[in-house]
């Protein structure tokens, strides 16, 4: 059946939706219509696909005809002529190397496979692994890198425009495009050697010079697992003649030096030198139909659907964007849907050699491109492709006469790295951490480890990690699937998700409402947190918190409590040479459960009191247009200390010019001896150094253990110190947070006079008075168990690095900085004595996915099938209105300021900050500012907290901010409304 949508056919794109619903249980019956592979033998250790997509191999071999087939690598191939058969005529491999064996310059298709990367680059070493694993592969050669390096070494000034190519900028298009220009008009200007041409010439006719052919670039540094490079070098199709073979070739070649592909090698850090190209020769199909198909849903990312595009002629229209494709998509569970789209155009074969276009014509166009049968057939070969190639995979087919033929087959690079879910056949849902925690960088091994290690809930493994966080991408994803299978437990979750990331928040709640998650599993109460007993406790903690403790004296109590757990792990690191001090780190993290429910005790708290005086003042006043002032200038916030002592940091550079010559330009490598070289120096270095024994600590990304503290690398807090020293004037930054502390008792005072006139006025005024006091003093130690967790990170990661250069030492280690690329159990395992086999190979691999790793772009929310969940985008007002979370009341209008790294800041004086995060380390550029735009955040994240204390209009949420409002544009920013306007100069 086809159901037709109105809307779809309205549209101007001409499509029409049809669901169908085709399962794949029905490819056993499908199988048994197929002909059997009775013709096709493989050679011992070759892998042959069989099954759904046996009728896709090549031509049986006649049983008749009394040919004996001929052996082409592995496959043995029938070598009797067959209609339209583009395997029917392979020479063999003998002859092929007795007539090529002198230069080396070609190889068959067939006598490479994926380790071949280096001869026949990414695409040819590809198609050789599919032509041995038995897939129906175009028969065709390769002009290997050997022969690119000859021409290009044929020219005698290379080398230096390979100079200029090195010196090169990945974003600097002003100086890429015309050395682009200069490089392929020097080398389209070289004559092939002859040599190769007349190998090259050779090959083409033994493969049979009557057949047109596709003549595509293949790149050593293309196809691979991390980079596709895909449409980055020229592909020409429908060769037909020797001088259009030799000038396609030339002209791949020569692609290698688009301006496209310079620009992607250094955005990607390949070195231009290292990338060779060869040159697939292989016979045209001229394909009824043909497209793309991906084994994974590029969008996205679930890796159990499948989607194809399909339509007519070549491959090209679709691959160029000329022609919108039938879209087919095949559930995990055998669901089809299809897409079918008005195909008015096909790239086909010119008659003279190329291509051209045709038009599609009535009703041809409008008609579904491939089959159903051949869609589910198609999606078989698909599954085999991933599951022989290990990954999901991104395949360029064609169907002729009822055939499938692959034309490439290569890794999606695009796609973010799954997590390793527990094997109890759930579906699992991770929310991201670097979300939560405003840290989106990709961390090494060790970071990924400790926090595991430390994290206070799940179940433990033999590595003491826990299970109740993944990590995939170099970044770390909590599992709730735990708790999303109560309903309790999707209660609880469904305010705190929203007030972290906005759009977290929503792709959370959307996911909660799924089938998955509220049948077939109950909640295991130990699978989440250790004991119920703590939180048995902190319930208690809350009620006296909120009715009888003194609120006074908590701040106090809580510092105390601080230094005695700090002080207490460095007395338990503090042991002699042979005592495994990694051993003793993982056995102090076990108490990170107790020192949670101790410190966020406050949270909770603050929580429910802020809730009672909304509810009551709505309930007794009717009003609450006042109870924003109650978040300013909160008292024991230690984070607003550390701003403070910015300020007053910054004080003392005013009117100090060669200090702040010096804190902008720092000599390398930077000491605070070099600060008494200019006055005013000493007294900043008295100070300064007070300021680092008390947060010294601290970095931007600091639950990264790896990431340099300021008391290592001071120089991090110049920006800030900076920004505030151009800005307002000395004290200013105490006077205002003074101020915020009047206005929020005036606002109390003021609530509790007008509820003093209520009935029964007096008890609701002293409740009044208590929850406003115990809301502000329990909200202001929010921060102290991330201040607390940050300072023994400190004291373990002193320790780790020693034992890192110890290991160097030692020799079992290349570099002390390798201990970044293990695990913590690896580390514990090394100090035992234990042997690892070959730590530098692990450690060097573990370097350059970490590197990849920084590239990707981390999900707020996915599941264990790889899908990324997204909440609904907020609601644009206009083309120059830009909408978020308000977060911050007020209105400010100014000069926006797109700042990437805090440490990195340059800011304008009364500039309004566009961030895509924020964290405790952006604090010293809050008060240089006059309003804040955040990509990233919510309610209760830091930039939002900071902004209502220091009375900053805030928005936060907004995707793109920093690419979507240039630096220096004036905007408005309506904190109350959650808008951002780009105004007219």
């Amino acid at each position: 059946m086809r159901s037709e949508s109105a809307a779809s056919a309205r549209s101007s794109r001409a499509m029409s939706t049809c669901c169908d619903t085709l399962s794949m249980s029905s490819v056993p019956r499908l199988l048994t219509s197929l002909p059997p592979p009775g013709g096709i033998r493989m050679m011992p250790g070759c892998r042959a696909f069989s099954g759904a997509v046996h009728r896709c191999l090549r031509h049986p071999v006649s049983q008749s005809s009394g040919t004996r087939p001929r052996q082409w690598a592995g496959a043995i191939v029938d070598t009797a002529p067959c209609a339209g058969d583009i395997g029917s005529t392979r020479p063999c491999r003998r002859m092929w190397r007795d007539r090529f064996r002198m230069a080396g310059y070609t190889i068959a298709l067939s006598e490479v496979d994926r380790d071949s990367g280096a001869l026949v680059g990414g695409k040819g070493a590809n198609l050789g692994e599919l032509c041995r694993a038995g897939v129906p592969v175009p028969d065709g050669f390769c002009l290997t890198t050997r022969a690119f390096r000859r021409f290009v070494d044929s020219s005698p000034g290379i080398e230096k425009l390979y100079v200029q190519l090195e010196k090169v900028d990945a974003d600097d298009r002003d100086a890429i495009g015309p050395l682009s220009e200069k490089l392929c008009a020097h080398l389209g200007a070289l004559p092939v050697p002859a040599e190769i041409r007349a190998e090259l010439v050779a090959a083409w006719r033994l493969a049979g010079a009557e057949f047109p052919y596709a003549v595509r670039s293949s790149a050593t540094a293309e196809d691979l697992p991390g980079a596709s490079f895909a449409g980055q070098h020229d592909t020409f199709l429908n060769i037909t003649d020797e001088d259009q073979l030799v000038d396609s070739v030339r002209r791949c070649w020569i692609s290698l030096f688009t301006e496209r592909a310079i620009g992607y090698r250094a955005r990607n850090g390949f070195d231009h030198r290292q990338v060779d190209l060869a040159v697939v020769v292989q016979r045209l199909v001229e394909p009824e139909v043909s497209g793309v198909m991906f084994t994974a849903d590029p969008v996205n990312g679930h890796r159990g659907t499948i989607v194809i595009n399909a339509g007519f002629g070549l491959g090209e229209a679709i691959v160029s964007g000329l022609v919108n494709p039938d879209l087919y998509r095949i559930g995990p569970d055998g669901t089809l849907e299809k897409t079918i789209a008005d195909k008015g155009l096909a790239i086909v074969s010119a008659p003279d050699g190329g291509t051209m276009r045709q038009p599609v014509t009535e009703p041809r166009r409008r008609a579904q491109a491939l089959p159903d049968l051949a869609i589910v057939e198609l999606a078989a070969l698909g599954r085999r492709l991933q599951q022989h190639f290990d990954g999901p995979q991104d395949i360029e087919w064609a169907w002729d006469g009822g055939r499938f033929h692959v034309l490439q087959s290569r890794a999606v690079t695009t796609l973010y790295p799954l997590t390793a879910p527990p094997d109890d056949g759930r579906l699992h849902i991770y929310l991201s951490l670097g979300h939560q925690q405003m840290m989106l960088d990709a961390m090494p091994p060790l970071a990924l480890s400790v926090i595991r290690n430390y994290f206070p809930f799940g179940t433990r493994g033999a590595d003491n990690e826990t299970r109740a966080m993944g990590s995939a991408g170099g970044r770390l994803f909590i599992d709730y699937t735990d708790l999303l299978h109560t309903r309790l437990g999707r209660l609880l979750f469904r305010h705190p998700a929203g007030t972290m990331d906005k759009r977290m928040g929503g792709a959370f709640l959307r996911v909660a409402e799924r089938p998955e998650f509220r049948t077939g599993h109950r909640f295991r109460p130990g699978s989440f947190a250790r004991t119920n007993t703590n939180v048995l406790r902190t319930l208690g903690n809350v009620a006296a918190d909120l009715c009888w403790r003194s609120w006074q004296t908590a701040e106090a109590k809580r510092q105390d409590f601080i230094r005695r757990e700090v002080e207490a792990t460095r007395k338990a690191l503090d042991v002699p040479d042979g005592v495994n001090r990694i051993a003793l780190i993982q056995k102090d993290m076990k108490k990170s459960l107790s020192v949670y429910y101790r410190l966020t005790t406050t949270q909770f708290s603050a929580a429910l009191a802020r809730t009672l005086i909304e509810r009551q003042c709505r309930r007794w006043l009717d009003d609450t247009s006042d109870l924003a002032s109650l978040d300013k200038s909160m008292p024991g916030n230690v984070t607003t200390r550390m701003s403070l002592g910015i300020g007053d940091l910054a004080d003392l550079v005013r009117g100090r010019p060669e200090l702040r010559q010096l804190l902008e330009a720092p000599p390398e490598p930077f000491t605070l001896r070099c600060l008494e070289d200019v006055p005013g120096g000493a007294e900043f270095r008295v100070a300064f150094e007070v300021f680092l024994g008390e947060y010294g600590f601290r970095c931007p990304g600091e639950l990264d253990i790896t990431r340099g503290r300021w008391h290592s690398r001071p120089e991090q807090l110049f920006a800030g110190l900076l920004a505030n020293a151009s800005t307002g004037r000395a004290g200013e930054h105490r006077e205002r947070f003074l101020a915020g502390e009047d206005e929020a008792a005036e606002v109390a005072a003021r609530i509790c006079a007008r509820l003093r006139k209520t009935r029964a006025g007096r008890t609701k005024a002293a409740a009044m008075a208590r929850l406003i006091n115990v809301y502000r003093a329990m909200m202001g130690m929010r921060e102290h168990q991330k201040f607390l967790t940050v300072q023994l990170y400190d004291v373990y990661r002193r320790v780790l690095y020693q034992e890192g250069g110890r290991l160097a030492t030692a020799g079992i280690l290349e570099d002390p900085q390798d201990v970044e690329y293990l695990q913590l159990q690896e580390l514990r395992r090394l100090s035992d004595g234990e042997a690892l086999p070959d730590p530098g190979e692990l450690t060097a691999r573990r370097r350059a996915d970490h590197e990849r790793a920084r590239g990707l772009t981390v999900p707020r929310l996915m599941t264990s099938d790889g899908e990324i969940l997204v909440g609904l985008p907020a609601e644009h007002s206009g083309d120059s209105v830009l909408a978020g979370l308000p977060v911050s009341a007020g209105v400010v209008e100014g000069r926006a300021c797109v700042v990437l790294r805090p440490e990195h800041a340059r800011i304008p004086d009364g500039s309004i900050l566009i961030a895509p995060f924020t964290d405790p380390a952006w604090t010293p550029l809050f008060s240089a500012v006059s309003g804040m735009v955040v990509e990233i955040g919510g309610l209760m994240t830091h930039g939002a907290v900071v902004a209502r204390e220091l009375g900053l209009p805030a928005v936060v949420g907004v995707d793109h901010a920093t690419k979507q409002i240039p630096d220096g544009a004036r905007i408005r920013v309506d904190g109350s409304q959650g808008t951002v306007e780009l105004l007219d100069d």
